[in-house]
């Protein structure tokens, strides 16, 4: 039996990368999905993967917009679709040291990372008083530990783990459980060729990782369909790390001195 069977998802962020690792995992359990993205052409390039007919539609959104919430509600009932998950996964990287991030860009982080995904959170449990219902953010591995030159991003994405622990203590006496993925180094479109060409990241991220490779987006897909499934409904406030074990300590091992 498919896991994800009696789930509507709405997902941000589907038009690439983690999320369309996501949306093809999603549906291949199951599950209906709306995704989100800003990109018209990436939600295309998504539903042209995904398979099961009438089970991943699409919706052009900036989770920036104020409007978003009212816009995914109308979609919904034009579908005949109840939403009992959200997948707050859309979101931005990369950034600077603190002393060289102005005002702006940390505004924007936080825009996209932070108060996007806490506008669509609220959206949703207000919409699903007295119905149960799943939360799953996309955090990262930094939100535990610090990364050099990203200031703003770690702080955004720490917020993120702190609103899921927040979010699913308030929220689990209705039945509405709060978690978070935390993705290591994922090899996607926008990662491939840094990946491949910069040997400091591989050393760092792949050689120093114990598991000794990159992650893929079906690895965070896997991870996430556990945790919106049946088979997690014991488990809240907690944020994931599927990172090959980087964040344990990147230390080589005694034969690579």
């Amino acid at each position: 039996m498919a896991r994800l069977s009696n789930k509507c998802i709405v997902l941000t962020g589907a038009g690439s990368g983690i999320g369309q690792g996501m949306a093809e995992g999603f549906v291949r359990e199951g599950a209906q999905v709306l995704g989100v993205d800003l990109s018209e052409a990436g939600l295309a390039e998504t539903a042209a993967r995904v398979s099961g007919p009438g089970r991943f539609e699409t919706l052009v959104g900036n989770v920036t917009d104020k409007g978003l919430p009212d816009a995914i509600r109308t979609k919904l009932s034009a579908l005949g679709w109840q939403w009992n998950v959200l997948c707050n996964n859309a979101g931005i990287g990369g950034g600077g040291m603190a002393g060289d991030t102005d005002d702006e860009t940390l505004n924007r982080y936080l825009d996209v990372n932070v108060t996007g995904l806490f506008r669509l959170s609220r959206a949703a449990v207000n919409d699903w008083k007295g119905k149960a219902g799943v939360i799953l953010n996309t955090a990262s591995i930094y939100s535990f530990i610090g990364a050099t030159g990203s200031a703003a991003y770690s702080t955004s994405k720490a917020a993120v783990a702190g609103l899921t622990r927040q979010m699913a203590t308030d929220y689990g006496v209705e039945g509405i459980r709060v978690v978070a993925v935390a993705p290591g180094l994922i090899e996607t479109a926008l990662t491939a060729e840094r990946i491949r060409t910069e040997a400091w990241r591989r050393h760092i991220y792949i050689d120093q990782s114990p598991l000794r490779r990159v992650g893929k987006p079906e690895d965070i897909a896997n991870g996430a369909i556990f945790l919106i499934s049946d088979e997690a409904s014991f488990i809240t406030g907690e944020t994931l790390r599927i990172d090959g074990g980087w964040t344990l300590g990147r230390y080589p091992r005694p034969d690579e001195d």
